[in-house]
């Protein structure tokens, strides 16, 4: 089960499994953070143990908003047993992906 916190603006902090049951959740809770617009969203991934296809498509989604209107989206802190999901989808090459949020923070500054 996964846990979901925004520990401050603009981040949302996955935790445990996103999975079919909790990316309802997940989505729910980007929609109202994304309400605002914010220029720059990072999720923070460090606490995600597995994401299954509809967690990856609610990240998608996500990502589709914010370059709607023209906002930065990034994912940090993929641990490497998620990160081969990612890769196995080729969604690497899709999202972009920082080792943590001081290196997402200095490239979306760029």
């Amino acid at each position: 089960m996964a846990s979901i916190f925004s520990p401050e603006p603009n981040i949302l902090l996955l935790q445990g499994e996103v999975d079919l049951h909790d990316s309802p959740l997940v989505r729910e809770q980007l929609r109202r953070l994304l309400a605002a617009k914010p220029q720059r969203f990072f999720i923070d991934m460090s606490g995600v143990t597995y994401i299954d296809s509809s967690g990856l498509a609610t990240l998608i989604e996500a990502m589709q908003r914010i370059h709607a209107y023209g906002g930065q989206f990034a994912l940090f802190g993929i641990r490497e047993s998620t990160m081969n999901i990612f890769r196995i989808a080729r969604l690497d090459h899709v999202f972009r992906i920082f080792p943590d949020k001081p290196a997402a923070d200095r490239a979306l500054k760029e």
